[in-house]
C-alpha cells in the first residue's frame, strides 16, 4: 500500500490525483490487478470524470454546491453538514483496473480528489490487489 497527502486551499475543491496514483501504482510494483483508492475522511472523496477541460470540475463544484447549500439548518454541531452530505453522495473509494502496470482509465478520465471541508492537508490510500 502507498500513502500520499493532498493540501487544498478552498472550502470545496477537485485535485487531479491521477499522476500521483500512477506513481504509487509503480512504486506497489504490481503489474496487473486492481486499483482502490481511499480517502479516510468524512468530509472528502474521491470521483472519477473528465480531466480534459478544466469547466468540469467548475461545473461540478457549482452544482453540488447549490444541491448541497453550506448553510440550510443543519443540525450538526461542528458546522460541516453539507460537507459530510457531499463526501457521502461522492463515496470514499474508486477502483481502477491495472493493467501492464497502467490505469486503464479513458481517454478523458482523471482521478480527483474532492475536499468539501478545506482548506486541509489529507490522506489518500492507494492499494493493488
Amino acid at each position: 500500500m502507498e500513502t500520499f497527502v493532498v493540501v487544498t486551499s478552498a472550502r470545496t475543491q477537485m485535485v487531479d490525483i491521477t499522476s500521483k496514483i500512477r506513481e504509487s501504482v509503480k512504486k506497489i510494483g504490481m503489474p496487473d490487478g486492481l486499483c482502490t483508492v481511499f480517502i479516510p475522511h468524512t468530509t472528502a472523496a474521491v470521483t472519477i470524470n473528465e480531466n480534459a477541460d478544466p469547466d468540469v470540475v467548475y461545473d461540478m463544484i457549482k452544482q453540488v454546491n447549490k444541491i448541497v447549500p453550506f448553510e440550510d439548518g443543519y443540525r450538526h454541531a461542528e458546522g460541516n453538514s453539507a460537507a459530510h452530505i457531499k463526501a457521502g453522495m461522492f463515496g470514499s473509494s474508486a477502483q481502477i483496473i491495472v493493467e501492464d502496470g497502467s490505469l486503464m482509465l479513458g481517454t478523458w478520465q482523471g482521478v480527483y480528489f474532492c475536499e468539501f471541508d478545506g482548506p486541509r492537508k489529507r490522506k489518500v490510500y492507494v492499494k493493488v490487489t
